[in-house]
């Protein structure tokens, strides 16, 4: 894939998602650090039929899966940042991306539901209030939802509604709302582009940990599910 810097991605991956979820499964997170509810435990453990020793360690599992997909959210951040032309700006930034050859910004959320509804008018505005720049003069700007709800593929006008009016926010067909697969393609020009970095991705998590002393697990690529998960996911 010559629109991708590997190097950089590899780099990022490991600084800012992997490495830390090795530390997190190596010490283990203190669950009570955010007020664990013994109503919720008691009831989940009847239900369950399990001890509340056992329900502990659920919950543990629970609190590290937590930490790991709140970093997975970053991830589609720092390969989209690393395709050709694009740049990742930095945290408190409005949006998350820029590409001043295709002449677009971009908010990305990792699913489509994500983001509430009533949440989303913000991120209109927002992107607006980027494009009324003169500096973004005559770009188009993106809500991009990599994992859309079924399935679907779309690139249209992102016209969210606004609770406290009653009211959607006007279409304009520079602001405008993409699924993930549509916005790879856009990118990169190649509409297979998110299925190969999917594939390329356990490799570079391989390298990673196999560089920090670990062993990757490699069967998941042999797997049948490891095709199926993604044709779940994506037309």
């Amino acid at each position: 894939m010559q629109y991708l810097n590997k190097v950089n991605v590899k780099r990022s991956l490991a600084e800012e998602i992997i490495n830390p979820l090795i530390e997190v499964r190596k010490s283990s997170p203190d669950i009570y650090s955010n007020t664990v509810d013994p109503f919720s435990a008691v009831i989940d453990a009847m239900v369950s039929d399990i001890s509340l020793q056992d329900w502990l360690v659920r919950e543990e599992q629970r609190q590290i899966q937590k930490t790991l997909q709140n970093k997975i959210g970053e991830l589609h951040e720092i390969i989209l940042g690393n395709i050709k032309g694009c740049k990742r700006l930095k945290v408190g930034k409005i949006v998350d991306l820029v590409n001043d050859e295709k002449r677009l910004i971009a908010e990305i959320k990792n699913k489509w539901n994500t983001t509430k509804g009533n949440h989303k008018v913000d991120i209109y505005d927002d992107i607006e209030s980027v494009l009324n720049k003169p500096a973004y003069k005559n770009y188009t700007g993106y809500y991009v939802e990599i994992l859309p709800r079924n399935r679907q593929v779309y690139n249209n006008p992102f016209t969210p509604p606004d609770n406290r009016t009653g009211t959607n926010r006007p279409a304009r067909q520079d602001i405008r709302q993409i699924d993930g697969k549509s916005f790879y393609a856009l990118l990169t020009g190649d509409s297979d582009a998110i299925s190969k970095v999917y594939q390329l991705v356990p490799d570079i998590i391989a390298e990673i940990m196999s560089e920090a002393g670990l062993s990757p697990n490699r069967k998941i690529l042999g797997e049948k599910l490891f095709k199926d998960l993604f044709g779940k996911a994506f037309a």
